[in-house]
């Protein structure tokens, strides 16, 4: 069974602001995800600049199919 990460975040920026998520929803390899792997594939994914602390609530490891197609690193 594929596993999936659902959890909310705060972010908040060096220059002023933030972004919050609420039951957000990832596809992760393997069973178990730390925060500090979590905050860094989503600041990352999301290709944000200037982030601060970015905070993560609620987690939980689900088990779900992935949505996401794989990379394909081929090309």
């Amino acid at each position: 069974m594929n596993k999936r990460v659902k959890f909310d975040f705060e972010i908040d920026f060096t220059n002023g602001g933030g972004v919050q998520g609420q039951e957000f929803r990832l596809d992760i390899d393997g069973d178990d995800i730390s925060d500090e792997e979590l905050a860094e594939y989503i600041v990352r994914d999301m290709r944000l600049l200037m982030v601060g602390e970015v905070r993560i609530l609620n987690k939980e490891i689900i088990n779900e199919e992935h949505k996401r197609q794989p990379d394909d690193d081929s090309s």
